[in-house]
């Protein structure tokens, strides 16, 4: 999540940035949403990735139940 933050205070820095400069103002806002859209892929690929961690931990116990009542 630390990679996230530095790239929403990238995008936030190209806005402010835009707030000062009227002849690069749009290259700038441009690039704030550059750097939004990549802390949005970022966050969603870390929710994934704790999503299909928690479902095979959560699948991996009852695999083990299974197994051993199979041996009974």
């Amino acid at each position: 999540m630390e990679k996230v933050r530095r790239l929403r205070a990238m995008s936030s820095l190209c806005r402010q940035q835009a707030a000062y400069n009227s002849m690069n103002k749009w290259k700038l806002l441009a690039k704030a949403e550059y750097w939004d859209h990549l802390a949005d892929l970022e966050v969603s690929s870390h929710f994934q990735q704790c999503n299909a961690i928690g479902s095979s931990e959560i699948a991996h116990p009852q695999a083990i139940e299974t197994a051993n009542d199979a041996g009974r």
